[in-house]
């Protein structure tokens, strides 16, 4: 198996890569000790059987190979980029040069749009579709070590070689359903630059908290806001500065000094000390003294929603049986939250636009509005049309 470690052999694959329909894509990362995702290997291969038809990118021991050949092809329209579960691989990429690769495919989405159940791993559509086993040895391996083991290098290079076989079967799944539309849909997320973007004055919706009071989620949000800008401009997981349950502790008991911090029971030593603890003080202060007007609302508004139980009930019963009948996973359809708005009244939720609407959400409008009832037939639920 061949590993690249210079920018003239990524170049010389790549530009084989583009005369292929397709190239698969993976790759290897760690994330446990840096806020941003620390690119350890790359894996591609393009269709064929051929000892070259599959690469190992090392980043690593290329230290100075630069991935721009990588980007050109990721920018080729003419070359599918396939994936298995993207979203954190393109938040990789994205980070490192704000490129996306397109068009894209990812056989997670598509799987389940074909049939394969919610969030499907990826050893189980080798095992359906491939017919080949996954050596799960080397998963939780350290892939910032050197040198990479031949298990490791297997274990890697199996990701995208097997990936040939499920991308084929599900494309052409896919166009004999006629939904290769539908994947394309829930694509356009993976490819929204607002996706991998997190603003340290958003950090704060991201806190689980029991108390909505505005006063107590103005704290909150300050320290959130504090805490994500230190740990992205030190490249620390945010948990290192401070974890979510002290964070909470520190809105509750709102301390003044440094002296109130180390009467904390969860705050961490090093945050009651030096910058750490001067950020916590000047938020909680910025927090208390935000004016009114521009604290955060408290209940958020889906806390709100005056939601009939039993309709949302009958839209659980039709979800199911949209599931069955489509084959299409039912969470990928519609969440508990957009039954719970639809049986509010709520009609901007994702179940009712696109592809959705088609499957579930016409019906579902039909159902709410009293023009459909649900009849059991043995197993199968069916609709009845009301006049």
């Amino acid at each position: 198996m061949k590993t690249i470690t210079t920018t003239q052999d990524l170049a010389a694959f790549c530009t084989m890569a583009a005369g292929h329909p397709y190239v698969t894509v993976d790759t290897e990362f760690l994330r446990e000790r840096t806020y941003y995702s620390k690119l350890c290997l790359i894996q591609l291969a393009v269709p064929g059987e051929a000892a070259d038809s599959a690469v190992l990118v090392d980043p690593i021991l290329g230290s100075d190979m630069s991935l721009e050949p990588l980007y050109a092809l990721f920018r080729n329209p003419d070359v599918v980029k396939v994936f298995h579960a993207a979203r954190q691989d393109l938040e990789i990429f994205y980070v490192d040069a704000k490129v996306f690769p397109e068009p894209l495919f990812d056989t997670q989405v598509a799987a389940m749009v074909c049939g394969f159940g919610e969030q499907v791993g990826y050893e189980t559509l080798v095992r359906k579709i491939a017919k080949e086993g996954v050596d799960k040895s080397s998963r939780f391996t350290d892939w910032s070590r050197r040198p990479l083991s031949d298990a490791q290098k297997s274990y890697a290079l199996a990701d995208v070689t097997h990936l040939r076989k499920i991308y084929e079967y599900l494309a052409a799944q896919l166009q004999k359903q006629g939904r290769a539309k539908w994947v394309a849909e829930e694509l356009r997320i993976l490819t929204n630059p607002e996706t991998y973007i997190s603003r340290p004055e958003d950090a704060w919706q991201r806190v689980k908290t029991r108390t909505q009071s505005a006063k107590f989620l103005a704290i909150v949000r300050e320290l959130a806001r504090f805490r994500e800008a230190y740990a992205q401009e030190r490249n620390i997981p945010r948990s290192r500065v401070f974890k979510d349950d002290a964070l909470v502790e520190l809105a509750s008991t709102k301390p003044q000094s440094v002296a109130d911090l180390n009467k904390s029971r969860l705050l961490l030593r090093e945050a009651r000390k030096g910058e750490i603890a001067d950020g916590i003080l000047a938020a909680i202060k910025a927090g208390i003294e935000c004016p009114r007007e521009a604290m955060p609302e408290g209940a958020k508004e889906d806390d709100k929603l005056q939601v009939n139980p039993a309709l949302a009930d009958l839209l659980r019963v039709l979800l199911k049986a949209k599931t069955e009948k489509s084959g299409v996973a039912a969470k990928l359809i519609a969440s508990s939250a957009d039954l719970d708005a639809l049986a509010a009244g709520r009609r901007d939720v994702p179940a009712m636009m696109g592809w959705r609407h088609e499957v579930f959400g016409h019906d579902a409008e039909r159902l709410c509005a009293g023009e459909i009832a649900l009849a059991a037939k043995g197993k199968a639920v069916r609709i009845v049309e009301l006049s």
